[in-house]
């Protein structure tokens, strides 16, 4: 699959074994997933990814924040088709076109205008291998060129488009445009399948607005 026209984009060993040592490392105190708001230390091993995101989003390209996936035998969940719709900031402001403010885990989330989706990354980080039988990350290929996609319409569009799974293994990163319609099933052969996901953006936000970002 290719980043366009599919919406996402394979890129094999972007993180070597000390790298992915060290990422490891730095997330070994947490007891699970979780939306990052500060990590210490975290910053200076994204070397790889902030290389990759820059090549393809352009030079102000930067990370505007952090997701990390734990999936394990005893938190073997599922999530089923969706575009992501939010973004995290630093504080709330009242903007025009951002709308539908909520706090998940003590950060603003906001929807802001689906443009400034249309051009976000989302680079998905592989700790452990992600194969067929350990819960891949499914994505519907060309569904990113689609705009905002209604709830009632994403059954439709899965269909008309099928889907792809994302194969990887450890150091692996997977490219992925932030509207692409992606999932997750519960993994048949459960073993651990860590993900650290950071979304890049080129943009500014406007009205004071400030992306929550990697502070440490």
């Amino acid at each position: 699959m290719q980043l366009d026209p599919d919406g996402a984009q394979p890129f094999a060993g972007a993180f070597d074994g000390q790298a992915v040592a060290a990422l490891r490392k730095c997330f070994s105190g947490l007891a699970e997933s979780a939306r990052l708001a500060a990590v210490p230390g975290l910053a200076p091993l994204l070397g790889p990814a902030d290389a990759l995101a820059r090549g393809l989003l352009g030079t102000a390209a930067r990370p505007v924040r952090a997701l990390f996936f734990d999936k394990n035998a005893e938190r073997n969940w599922a999530l089923g088709w969706h575009q992501d719709r939010t973004v995290a900031v630093r504080a709330r402001r009242e903007v025009p076109g951002f709308s539908a403010w909520t706090v998940k885990a003590g950060i603003h989330h906001v929807v802001p205008p689906f443009e400034y989706l249309e051009r976000m990354l989302l680079l998905r980080v592989h700790l452990d291998d992600a194969g067929a039988d350990n819960a891949p990350l499914l994505v519907v290929p060309g569904s990113h060129r689609l705009g905002r996609i209604a709830e009632p319409d994403i059954a439709s569009v899965v269909d008309r488009l099928g889907t792809a799974a994302c194969l990887a293994e450890t150091g692996d990163v997977w490219a992925c445009a932030a509207p692409v319609l992606h999932a997750s099933e519960r993994a048949a052969a459960p073993a651990r399948r860590r993900v650290l996901q950071l979304s890049y953006s080129a943009d500014a936000l406007p009205g004071g607005l400030e992306w929550l970002g990697i502070s440490c």
